[in-house]
């Protein structure tokens, strides 16, 4: 038995998936399975983490796609409430300075751009948006901070 219970609800033009418990190897077709519908009902999709106990590398992959897919046509992937203790592998991998992350659902809502703005071509080159929210910064990450200042394979945004 896995241990992952996954929700989706839209809030007008939002389409809102919400994980409980782990995202792991065992886990990630089943998030693969709730993003490509929740991709399917709307162009803008928010992914929230707030209950997430537990993030491996195989979910980064799979959100990953999902945000290049919705971004390709002018939508949007947001990720809310993100704990750095359980998902730090967003920071690790530098995935944190690249995708909209907000405090919480309500945050990523307010920033959420209306429907009919999600048309292919509504994006600036590259897939990103001009302004893309600053990653919040991971509690308890040291003095340093969390170890994201290059950027992922294919260059910056």
């Amino acid at each position: 038995m896995d241990a992952l219970e996954l929700s989706s609800h839209r809030e007008a033009d939002v389409t809102v998936v919400a994980a409980t418990g782990d995202l792991d190897i065992v886990t990630s077709p089943r998030l693969d399975g709730s993003l490509t519908e929740a991709r399917r009902a709307s162009g803008n999709v928010v992914l929230d983490l707030s209950a997430v106990d537990f993030m491996d590398t195989s979910c980064l992959a799979v959100i990953v796609g999902h945000w290049k897919k919705l971004t390709a046509r002018g939508g949007t992937l947001a990720l809310a409430g993100a704990r750095y203790r359980y998902t730090k592998t967003l920071w690790i991998t530098g995935l944190a300075d690249r995708l909209p992350m907000f405090d919480d659902v309500p945050a990523a809502l307010a920033a959420a751009p209306a429907e009919d703005a999600a048309q292919p071509g509504a994006l600036a080159a590259g897939g990103a948006p001009d302004s893309a929210p600053a990653a919040p910064a991971p509690p308890d990450s040291g003095p340093a901070g969390p170890a994201s200042a290059t950027a992922p394979p294919g260059g910056p945004a």
